[in-house]
């Protein structure tokens, strides 16, 4: 350590000192402990009085202590490096908890959250987790929100919102939302914000009877001409029922990839933007009434490798629904589907595949245009595809079912399915799904779930 670093540590020991005294405390209450690691200092914490008076430096740790901090505002501004982060977590995760009217902004470059679990309360205006604009290459992990719901239900308040560039949320839990607003929100601005959203379980949300009941949505209508660039990725989302969205896509070049939906009512959606991707996640709708699989609108978007079993839901709830248009629609309506490419999906057990200008009426009158529907199966489905409206210039071929009639673009399927897992896979691809080898949610939470 050199002279200015030891200046600074003692002259910061004497400052949190004074706040300890100031409030009661006595200086050896703090806990300030050098850290060669990442050549940063590691402090204690006892209150939010304490940590306000921390001046944080790149490769600092904040440890708060074990136990419930009830209505607490936690404001983390600060800027790490990426060879030193700032680490801001809790004395024992899982069993320090945020209550009351407890919220979190994370207001700068390279911060690290860990362990931060909200429950027992609500937010009284903000949104419980807040990435705000500053914020860059920052993240918050092993974390949770829980029924943390104000008792007005027509209260709109999110429960993360991502603001920012290269932020990532991961292996944290969101349960039980039952007020108004999506669970989590990717807020656009004039540059791609390239946030990665992976390893989280999102938990139970039941029906809200309103639009605004996402689970996730990436970006507005206003900005649904921006690109995102938008990672959602080894997620799952269990019985996410808020709306018909359980993922709302409202930009553009986001994939949504190698995620589960697992008896959700609703759909992933395409609903603004173009030049995005769906891809080899697993749908599975076990029969349950309005289970819907991907809905498209919109331009160059790619929906391939994706398993899709057991889906309730017809018409724009189909196993993959191409949507018709406006003819001059705006920002927030219904714009044509252009240029889909559609390929290698796997629909099993479901009431209808595909279904191709649905939502077709008096306004809606553009049908799908262009782009391909190939090498799809599907296997004991009741509907293998409904054409609504006429596509124009698409092309529909070499797809293979086993119904007893075979709609024009289809063939006879072969024998090159088999079940692993227990989900139909094509015989040179199977694989283990991601939730049977990977950790989903908080490390801490070790309470089994059966999918």
């Amino acid at each position: 350590m050199n002279y200015r670093q030891l200046t600074f540590s003692f002259l910061l020991s004497i400052a949190l000192a004074s706040t300890a005294c100031a409030s009661g405390k006595n200086a050896e209450e703090i806990s300030i402990n050098q850290s060669t690691k990442n050549e940063g200092n590691t402090y204690t914490v006892a209150s939010i009085a304490e940590f306000n008076a921390l001046k944080l430096n790149p490769g600092d740790k904040v440890i708060f202590k074990k136990g419930i901090w009830k209505d607490q505002q936690i404001n983390i501004k600060a800027n790490g490096t990426q060879e030193k982060p700032i680490v801001v977590t809790v004395e024992k995760a899982g069993e320090t908890f945020f209550t009351g009217h407890s919220n979190l902004k994370i207001d700068g470059n390279w911060l690290t959250v860990d362990g931060f679990v909200f429950k027992e309360g609500y937010s009284e205006k903000a949104d419980v987790i807040l990435f705000t604009k500053n914020a860059s290459n920052s993240r918050i992990t092993n974390s949770a929100i829980i029924n943390y719901n104000h008792p007005d239900k027509t209260f709109d308040y999110k429960w993360l919102s991502l603001n920012g560039e290269n932020n990532r949320v991961d292996h944290c839990e969101f349960t039980g939302k039952t007020h108004q607003g999506t669970t989590l929100v990717v807020w656009l601005a004039e540059k791609p914000n390239y946030h990665q959203i992976d390893h989280n379980y999102f938990g139970p949300r039941p029906a809200l009877g309103v639009n605004g009941g996402e689970t996730i949505r990436i970006g507005t209508s206003t900005w649904s001409m921006h690109d995102s660039y938008t990672l959602v990725e080894n997620n799952i989302f269990d019985k996410c029922d808020g709306e018909m969205e359980i993922i709302s896509i409202k930009s553009g070049h986001n994939t949504i990839n190698n995620n589960l939906f697992y008896e959700c009512d609703g759909t992933v959606t395409f609903r603004h933007g173009n030049n995005n991707t769906v891809s080899n996640n697993y749908i599975l709708g076990n029969g349950k009434k309005n289970t819907g699989g991907i809905r498209v609108i919109g331009e160059n978007h790619k929906v391939f490798g994706n398993y899709l079993q057991g889906l309730d839901g017809s018409g724009l709830r189909a196993g993959i629904s191409l949507m018709n248009a406006l003819e001059q629609p705006q920002l927030h309506e219904y714009w044509r589907v252009i240029n889909p490419e559609i390929t290698n999906n796997i629909i099993v057990d479901s009431k209808e595949a595909i279904n191709i200008g649905s939502g077709k009426n008096t306004t809606r009158v553009l049908p799908p245009k262009g782009g391909f529907l190939q090498h799809n199966d599907i296997v004991n489905t009741r509907t293998v595809i409904k054409i609504e409206d006429q596509p124009e210039g698409t092309i529909i071929d070499n797809n293979r079912t086993d119904a007893a009639s075979l709609p024009t673009g289809f063939v006879k399927l072969g024998t090159d399915l088999v079940k692993s897992d227990g989900i139909w896979q094509r015989k040179n691809e199977v694989k283990t799904p991601f939730w049977k080898k990977e950790k989903i949610g908080p490390v801490w939470d070790t309470a089994k779930k059966d999918f």
